[in-house]
């Protein structure tokens, strides 16, 4: 019998989080009375910052909004303007895109796993702890990490706030040699991915069920990552440019981030709900091992993200090896764009899930008005509800210090970039 007591938990400042967020929790005699993720962090107020700027002014300014996945602001921009200018890219282009994301991929999905959620699950305070007693696997983990970094700066000149791409292409290619060295770093990496994966799949993870809804995008026949059709397991299909007739923004007191609802429901974006919605574009060599190590997707269990990031590393490097073999320098490393005004919208797969863009042009092809979704804030809810339902199962007849820790294990899970969500309030002004 759970014991009848009243708990309140604030925890002020979330650790191992991209970000500044608290938690606030009300337990009374065994009920989840009130539970509120609470977003403090200042409102940074991109969108207005792009108004009356020119498109290629927009895709570096974007990429600031986040030091972790500049990368997919960047594209995500990029195919919105290409979209509205009628811009049709050489398959070189393309290649290289991805492989710029893969980068991304594998920065941001190496640092959470190694350094930010393993040692929830091992039992550690913070990553200098486990690094004790797990010194191997955290030097792997800051290994894959750097490799994605230059993965990253191959194309974009650094690897954070990256400045090589524009509307159209690149402003560079990289040369041969480059590419080689990088690419039999990516060879040697195999190993790490694989090692990843199995250590990954034999994590304490808890045995927690949910019914929650995923939501990303799906390509026709590659895993999604620069474009498709947005998806969800509760039946949606739609274009990108559909998105507002199904998704709602709104403002709550507790956030300086938005939350989002999908048909007035919470839904899940990230790692998870893209493996769930698109485990069958997996190479046939990772469905093998993830076979293997008995790991199956579609999965109820929201700690299974850490596995789905894991077999997403080993994915990117795949298809990194894939498009950088055989590389030839292209005649030229951009096409030509013509500005025009209209709606520009796009969707892309950040590494913490589906990223979403609007651009108002004018005649003059600058940007008079944009709205940026970021994938934490579209998290947020589902977020929320998580911590409830799981800490339900966990037991709310717990010390204060296991519940506490139990939900931030929760919230870590979702990798949250905060900063990143935190890019727009509302503001009403009453004047007499």
């Amino acid at each position: 019998m759970t014991e009848q007591r009243n708990i309140s938990i604030h925890v002020p400042v979330l650790a191992r989080v991209e970000g500044e967020g608290a938690l606030d929790l009300h337990i009374r005699n065994g009920i989840i009375e009130d539970l509120k993720l609470t977003i403090f962090e200042p409102p940074r107020l991109f969108e207005k910052f792009l108004e009356r700027r020119e498109t290629d002014q927009v895709i570096d300014m974007v990429a600031r909004i986040c030091g972790i996945c500049p990368v997919a602001y960047q594209m995500t921009a990029v195919h919105a303007f290409e979209a509205l200018f009628d811009t049709d890219v050489t398959p070189w282009i393309r290649d290289m895109r991805r492989v710029f994301y893969c980068g991304e991929w594998l920065q941001s999905h190496a640092l959470h796993i190694h350094l930010l959620a393993a040692p929830d699950f091992l039992g550690f305070n913070n990553v200098a702890e486990m690094a004790a007693q797990h010194a191997t696997e955290v030097r792997r983990g800051l290994r894959l990490q750097a490799l994605g970094n230059d993965l990253i700066a191959l194309f974009g000149a650094r690897s954070v706030h990256p400045v090589g791409a524009r509307c159209g292409g690149f402003y560079h290619a990289p040369d041969v040699n480059s590419v080689n060295a990088i690419h039999q770093r990516l060879l040697d990496a195999r190993e790490d991915a694989t090692e990843l994966l199995r250590w990954t799949a034999a994590l304490p993870i808890a045995d927690d069920h949910q019914h929650f809804v995923s939501v990303a995008l799906r390509h026709e026949h590659e895993y999604p990552m620069n474009k498709g059709r947005i998806i969800s397991s509760a039946g949606l299909d739609i274009d990108v440019n559909e998105y507002d007739d199904h998704f709602r923004e709104f403002q709550i007191a507790h956030s300086t981030a938005l939350y989002s609802l999908l048909d007035e429901q919470v839904y899940l974006v990230g790692p998870l709900a893209r493996m769930n919605l698109n485990h069958d574009r997996l190479p046939p060599a990772l469905q093998t091992l993830l076979d293997e190590l008995d790991i199956h997707f579609p999965s109820d269990n929201m700690f299974h993200s850490i596995i789905a990031r894991a077999a997403e590393i080993w994915l990117v490097i795949d298809e990194a090896i894939r498009l950088l073999e055989n590389y030839t320098m292209p005649q030229q490393a951009a096409v030509a764009c013509k500005p025009r005004s209209g709606i520009a919208i796009a969707a892309t797969e950040a590494p913490r899930g589906l990223l979403w863009h609007r651009y108002e042009l004018d005649e003059h092809g600058l940007v008079c008005g944009a709205r940026i979704v970021p994938p934490t804030s579209q998290n947020q809810g589902r977020i929320e509800q998580d911590i409830k339902q799981s800490l339900q199962a966990f037991g709310l007849d717990k010390d204060e210090d296991a519940i506490r820790l139990h939900a931030e294990t929760v919230i870590r899970n979702y990798d949250p970039c905060i900063s990143c969500a935190t890019h727009f309030l509302r503001l009403n002004v009453h004047s007499e």
